[in-house]
């Protein structure tokens, strides 16, 4: 399945797809390599364009990035997006015991990859960052992902299944909260109220959400 049909897949039929995620062999390095890398510059770069080529009006002044600035949020924002993508991973894996689940370091890099889908993809809404705030409730469709995800590659019971979900969000938005604080410092001061929504869609899912989340 190419990278365009998985994506279609995840965010169209989540649950007939969670159990080919779950039986199809995979690693860290593919899953970063094939996918993970590849959808998280949908943000990073929708950001880039928006936050500094197209810019932000407000209060009827627009405001653009400079381009140094801007390359320096790009970079430093793409990075922390796939280290956030891990770092959910470990901790779904590390919480898997409290909800009676299995625990499974490729399964839970797997959840956490794929359920970051809806994050990503969202994240185009950050070309124009008036609208950046659609990314993120997009990504809020990456707690459905999770949860769904939850039962079939954590092998957790279903009732278990929102707690966990619950326990993986709120991490996922004290990340978020630390990736947005980090960016703020890389734009310049006019900008911030227009950096945060953009930062929004990479990690509500993982939000996010991520991300659902992303």
């Amino acid at each position: 399945m190419n990278l365009v049909e998985r994506v279609q897949a995840i965010l169209l039929k989540p649950k007939a797809t969670w159990p080919e995620i779950d039986a199809e062999p995979a690693d860290a390095a593919s899953l970063y390599r094939n996918y993970v890398m590849i959808l998280a510059l949908i943000p990073a770069l929708a950001s880039f364009i928006g936050l500094s080529l197209i810019g932000v009006g407000a209060f009827g002044v627009s405001f653009r990035v400079p381009l140094a600035s801007g390359l320096a949020n790009m970079i430093v924002g793409y990075v922390l997006s796939l280290v956030m993508v891990f770092v959910l991973a470990l901790i779904i894996d590390a919480m898997a015991p409290t909800f009676e689940g299995t625990r499974s370091q490729i399964g839970a890099l797997k959840l956490s990859s794929y359920a970051s889908t809806a994050a990503f993809v969202g994240g185009v809404f950050s070309l124009l960052p008036s609208l950046s705030v659609l990314g993120a409730l997009a990504a809020l469709y990456g707690v459905y992902l999770l949860y769904t995800g939850l039962p079939v590659l954590m092998k957790c019971p279903p009732d278990k299944a929102v707690a966990y979900t619950a326990v993986v969000v709120v991490c996922a938005i004290v990340g978020g909260v630390v990736i947005a604080w980090v960016l703020a410092l890389l734009t310049p001061s006019p900008m911030r109220l227009g950096a945060a929504p953009a930062v929004g869609g990479v990690v509500a899912a993982v939000q996010q959400a991520m991300g659902a989340m992303a």
